[in-house]
């Protein structure tokens, strides 16, 4: 059954390599996509619709882009083992929708003193005359970090597959007073209205977390400001920054060199294994950023995070063929290096997300790009169902292993919520404390997703209502993977936070990405995201299933759920540059 299920899976691939002419059809080629095709069938934990390479470790994100209608995305990658490795260089990928890629030969790696060791993270820049530079973070011969330029060879191949670097690397060394270990991750460039171009590279100083700022005329002479653009005490070496506009009262996104009265600017840091963002007024002329609310990045529980979950390192980019801001991060694995040895691969990207700021200007909302509607089959819906205390329905009908669903609530009996002070609570304890099997009265509810019939193994996505001594209430949004899984030496920590929703006029909404190893959830319409990983025992993933349950002691009513399959996305493998060679 195996053989002939792959042979078919060969048979589609090639048939759309034929039809789209975008892949030449080479003996490497067809071996890769036979590759391809069993570890689908093999390996139940491989995703079906999640960015991540045919083999060996994956890591950051660098420089998304668009060029010439093609997308592009690179990342940190092992090309010898299945673990983070002593040398590290870029991989490479491009795609027209966001969804089915083309695998590319690697695009940056060691050829320089600037870069001998590893080529780690960057981003793109795009400069006029529609040119894309890549600043990125080489580790030299001395294990310095330094900041070096790359550019692509041929501007007229819309897959810039081969890329030159500048012959004055490095162009930036670690400043005074820095060491040369905890200087990385130069961002996105943007022109302020004087003409000159700004970054920002991660670092710190004495453990104080920050992200140096360093302006040019021509991009490649780059000299330090003063002052760092932004900082923090005892937050360690600040990973990945990323720095951009957002309109006030708009879904759009905007280039990176946009200002103005109607935009807040976004700051991102990664320290501590998350993400943290704040939004606040950018002023180029004084070169000051002054976050809202007094809020920075501390890493405290009263801070912004992209996700609650497994999410690091993120990179965005501005589309403007679609006027939006795109987001991707690295979701690591949870399960144990000897298990990505087996598996032969290790790390997933999230799937992209548009990204922009809350109608309240407190926050951001993330969402899933329209283009993965496309990959929807098998439509099952449901409407005004009432869940009675203790109930657990199945959904069936959809590939529960590799689904897309949303599902929305509408709360009665408010006034039984459980009433906890939640000002100064962990909500990430909280959701430890409280899981998905601790009965309270508004919840927990939600789903149980992953799970096997007999539900010893379920990951329990769901919210609970509180409500404090002055009658307001909080919503707690939970990633329970306690129960995920009977295997040994996987990491089952839960995740939690609240959700700005006020149960009183709103309805509670849920959509979880499930892509067998991933759940991505996205509460309230994106205001709250928990991104897990899970390694269920059961191997077979028609052994999935799909639950919606109230553990609660007051009804809850589903108002409308809808779910879906999600066919595979197209991973193609193509080798026109070194096969031709």
């Amino acid at each position: 059954m195996k053989k002939s299920l792959s042979s078919f899976i060969v048979l589609c691939f090639l048939v759309i390599i034929l039809e789209t002419g975008r892949v030449k059809a080479t003996s490497r080629n067809l071996n890769d996509v036979i590759m391809l095709a069993n570890q689908q069938i093999e390996q139940p934990y491989r995703t079906g619709y999640h960015f991540q390479p045919p083999s060996n470790w994956m890591n950051d994100p660098n420089g998304p882009m668009l060029y010439q209608g093609v997308y592009h995305f690179f990342y940190q990658y092992n090309p010898y083992a299945a673990t983070f490795g002593d040398v590290i260089i870029w991989g490479h990928a491009v795609s027209y929708d966001l969804v089915n890629w083309i695998h590319l030969d690697p695009a940056i790696y060691p050829t320089q003193e600037a870069d001998s060791k590893s080529c780690w993270s960057g981003s793109a820049t795009i400069l006029p005359g529609n040119i894309p530079a890549m600043l990125y973070t080489g580790s030299d011969s001395k294990s310095r970090q330094v900041q070096d330029l790359a550019w692509p060879k041929n501007l007229s191949d819309p897959f810039l597959r081969e890329w030159v670097k500048h012959p004055k690397n490095p162009l930036i060394t670690p400043p005074e007073g820095v060491k040369d270990d905890c200087f990385r991750d130069p961002s996105t460039a943007w022109l302020g209205p004087d003409g000159v171009w700004r970054i920002v590279v991660g670092g710190d100083r004495d453990n104080n977390g920050m992200a140096f700022l360093y302006q040019s005329t021509d991009f490649v002479n780059w000299k330090r400001y003063d002052q760092p653009l932004s900082s923090a005490d005892a937050t360690g070496t600040w990973e990945c920054p990323d720095f951009y506009p957002v309109p006030l009262n708009s879904t759009n996104g905007l280039d990176t060199s946009v200002y103005g009265g109607s935009v807040r600017h976004v700051m991102k840091a990664g320290f501590e294994g998350h993400d943290w963002y704040t939004i606040g007024t950018y002023s180029p002329d004084r070169e000051n950023f002054l976050p809202q609310n007094g809020l920075s990045l501390t890493g405290s529980t009263l801070d912004l995070r992209y996700d609650y979950g497994q999410f690091y390192a993120s990179k965005s980019f501005f589309d403007d063929a679609k006027n939006r801001r795109v987001l991707w991060a690295w979701v690591p694995e949870t399960d144990s290096q000897a298990d990505d040895i087996e598996k032969g691969w290790a790390g997933l990207q999230s799937f992209p997300r548009a990204l922009w700021i809350d109608r309240n200007g407190k926050q951001l909302i993330q969402w899933p790009v329209e283009e993965i509607e496309e990959l929807r089959q098998n439509q099952v819906n449901l409407q005004n169902k009432n869940l009675k205390p203790g109930s657990v329905l199945e959904i069936h009908g959809i590939a529960a292993s590799q689904a897309d669903v949303t599902i929305s609530f509408k709360l009665e009996g408010l006034k039984e919520a459980e009433v906890l002070d939640t000002t100064l609570v962990d909500p990430q304890a909280l959701c430890n404390e409280r899981g998905a099997s601790s009965r309270g009265a508004l919840g927990p509810f939600g789903l149980l997703a992953m799970a096997s019939k007999d539900l010893k193994e379920q990951s329990a996505i769901f919210f609970r209502v509180f409500q404090n001594q002055l009658g307001r209430y909080s919503v707690l949004m939970c990633s329970d993977l306690s129960r995920s899984t009977v295997r040994s030496n996987i990491d089952t920590t839960s995740y939690g936070a609240f959700v700005d929703i006020d149960p009183r006029s709103e309805e509670i909404s849920l959509r979880n990405l499930i892509d067998h190893s991933i759940i991505e959830s996205f509460g309230a319409g994106g205001k709250t995201c928990i991104t897990s990983r899970i390694y269920p025992k059961f191997v077979n993933n028609e052994e999935a299933h799909l639950f919606v349950f109230n553990n609660g002691t007051q009804n809850v009513k589903i108002s409308e759920m809808s779910a879906w399959s999600m066919k595979n996305a197209k991973f193609v493998v193509d080798q026109s540059v070194k096969s031709a060679a």
